[in-house]
């Protein structure tokens, strides 16, 4: 089983944003920030290192009270896989948007709506959905 912890990044600038990323792989392929937990890592130290990769952004405020728990499996190198993944709420506090890593092709800022209608997968938009809901 591999375990991956992600977070739901969002900020309050005129209006609600929340960050989305376009992954290489596929290009309809629109995710959250979410990466493999390391050895002796604890889930939040995951989140925080995770965004700084991928995004740059280092200013994160984890929102106490939201986790949330998908799961699903996975093909790779003709190999299935099961994956857990942990998530978190995070609030962006740096002033810039932030910078795509090498891993991505692209980083957004989006109200919630376009946030939904980008997410590829269903698990993404009902972690999306559930985390709004915390915030709203």
């Amino acid at each position: 089983m591999e375990k991956s912890a992600g977070v739901v990044l969002f900020r309050n600038k005129k209006n609600k944003e929340y960050l989305v990323l376009k992954y290489h792989l596929n290009t309809n392929y629109w995710g959250l920030v979410k990466g493999h937990i390391e050895p002796g890592e604890k889930e939040e130290e995951t989140i925080l290192r995770e965004t700084e990769e991928e995004t740059q952004l280092k200013e994160i405020k984890i929102i106490p009270g939201f986790s949330e728990k998908t799961n699903y499996f996975y093909k790779r190198d003709g190999k299935i896989s099961y994956k857990e993944v942990i998530w978190y709420l995070g609030e962006v506090l740096d002033q810039e948007d932030g910078k795509v890593s090498p891993e991505h092709e692209e980083l957004k800022w989006v109200a919630y709506e376009e946030a939904l209608k980008l997410l590829k997968y269903k698990k993404d938009r009902e972690v999306l959905i559930k985390a709004n809901k915390v915030i709203s």
